[in-house]
């Protein structure tokens, strides 16, 4: 089992290796090479941001750009590799909607590099894990529930007006 961690990636062609994650609002894409029997995942935490001169993994761009590089030198064909996608959750309510923009990026991605996404599990509230098996392509996934974290009010701060200071 190699575990994938936030800003991370791996490739094997080695028959036994399953790859592992969990997901928030963050992103894997897993790339194989069927015939190849290569293949590879990410997890990503943004869509887009920093430098474009960064091989800062946190980073979808970079992240697919170096999965893919790594598959290739590995023995994979940029012709043959397919891919699946996983994460995207609204893990808040009250920030913007990144796990949206992840998802977004991903497939927009893979669609300019003529990469065919065969199944994707994007959005909703739930964490998820996901295990892949490189050299086939086969992946699952399991849905982490519990009870969601407590809303928060948000109160407003006081006017100055409403402060006594002493």
């Amino acid at each position: 089992m190699v575990t994938i961690v936030q800003g991370d990636f791996a490739v094997s062609n080695d028959v036994h290796v399953v790859m592992s994650t969990i997901l928030g609002s963050c992103v894997a894409v897993c790339l194989f090479d069927r015939q190849a029997k290569v293949g590879g995942m990410n997890h990503f935490l943004l869509a887009t941001g920093g430098d474009a001169n960064t091989a800062d993994l946190k980073y979808g761009v970079n992240a697919m750009e170096l999965l893919i590089n790594k598959i290739l030198r590995a023995g994979g064909d940029r012709r043959r590799l397919q891919a699946k996608i996983f994460g995207g959750a609204r893990m808040t309510v009250h920030a913007r909607d990144i796990g949206q923009s992840n998802g977004d990026f991903a497939q927009s991605f893979l669609e300019r590099e003529g990469i065919p996404c065969l199944s994707q599990s994007l959005g909703g509230t739930l964490a998820r894990r996901v295990q892949f098996t490189p050299t086939t392509g086969a992946a699952r996934q399991m849905q982490i529930t519990g009870s969601p974290p407590p809303e928060t009010q948000v109160t407003r701060p006081r006017q100055a007006a409403d402060i006594t200071l002493f």
